[in-house]
């Protein structure tokens, strides 16, 4: 992305969302309008994911006509477990199982960073896009990401509820069927078992690019085990819906991460299921579930702007609870 014109004399944050492949970081102004984007390899072990952040920082600033210490601020989003002074735990994706990403990226980029969980940092720029658009009433949110894993991050009434422990929103890890196949986290019939790209590697083999679109294609044409596996999927997404839903009433519930590319296939199957337990349970249908989920917009770094908030020190803020 090239750099807006006339960016030199305003206000400008860095979000910076570091995944365990790609790090994904914009450059904000003062009204929250998307100026530069900048998207690089994240690199594994702690020094090559600080140095991956250092330099995409350093550059989106340099473009813009500053130095890296006169951002306005610095957000960042990382996998794992983060606690409320910016240290990171157990982001295996990266390497890194326990780093100071907060007082490191600090010292280095010579300025404030604020940290915040990945999904988290999504639920934050999900909600800040949709109350940008005309008409929003949306109050409450629940940012769904579907990849590799599967979590949610929500934010009620304006505020990211992190939890006494920082761990709201692990709802991959919540046992759905006691018959269902064994979890990473040792428990079975977990959510995350069945509806995440892990879930389906080990129920659906591929060596395909994009296996959750082959996925679906297959089962389109009729292949029984790539049904079995797509229906359970998305049962197993719905059910995460009707989860969040129940849980906290929430407004809307947005679909994110990699599998969420599957787009209108994905979205008007969750619906269908939605429909199919609305006709045997009055309850379900009166939370008008199908009315309540979205999609994320085609190609917006929702992470990385929720970044960009949380260095700002946005209301929806790292520790409200």
């Amino acid at each position: 992305m090239q750099p807006a014109a006339n960016t030199r004399h305003r206000l400008l944050r860095a979000g910076i969302d570091i995944g365990g492949t790609k790090t994904d970081a914009v450059l904000i102004d003062d009204i929250g309008t998307v100026v530069d984007r900048e998207r690089t390899a994240s690199g594994f072990g702690r020094e090559a994911v600080l140095t991956t952040a250092l330099g995409t920082a350093t550059r989106l600033a340099e473009r813009n006509g500053i130095q890296v210490d006169q951002l306005a601020s610095v957000g960042v989003g990382i996998p794992g477990m983060v606690d409320a002074s910016g240290v990171v735990g157990h982001a295996v994706n990266l390497g890194i199982m326990e780093l100071d990403v907060r007082a490191e990226l600090s010292r280095r980029l010579g300025t404030d960073v604020l940290v915040e969980n990945d999904v988290n940092a999504a639920a934050i720029g999900a909600y800040r896009l949709l109350g940008r658009e005309a008409g929003s009433k949306t109050a409450s949110l629940a940012y769904l990401n579907l990849g590799t894993g599967l979590a949610a991050g929500i934010v009620l009434n304006g505020r990211l509820w992190r939890g006494s422990s920082g761990v709201a929103g692990e709802i991959g890890h919540i046992p759905t069927d006691p018959n269902g196949p064994l979890c990473r986290c040792g428990q079975r019939g977990c959510l995350e078992a069945v509806t995440s790209g892990y879930g389906l590697s080990q129920r659906w083999p591929s060596a395909d690019p994009v296996p959750a679109i082959a996925l679906f294609c297959a089962a389109d044409a009729g292949e029984s085990a790539a049904v079995a596996a797509r229906d359970g999927f998305l049962t197993g997404a719905a059910s995460a819906v009707r989860l969040l839903v129940a849980a906290f009433d929430v407004d809307t519930v947005v679909l994110g991460g990699g599998l969420s590319a599957l787009g209108e296939p994905l979205l008007s199957g969750m619906r269908r299921t939605f429909a199919e337990w609305s006709a045997s349970s009055a309850f379900i249908a009166s939370l008008n579930l199908a009315d309540r989920v979205q999609l994320v917009p085609d190609d917006t770094p929702v992470a990385a702007l929720g970044a960009a908030y949380i260095g700002q020190g946005d209301p929806v803020r790292p520790g409200a609870r």
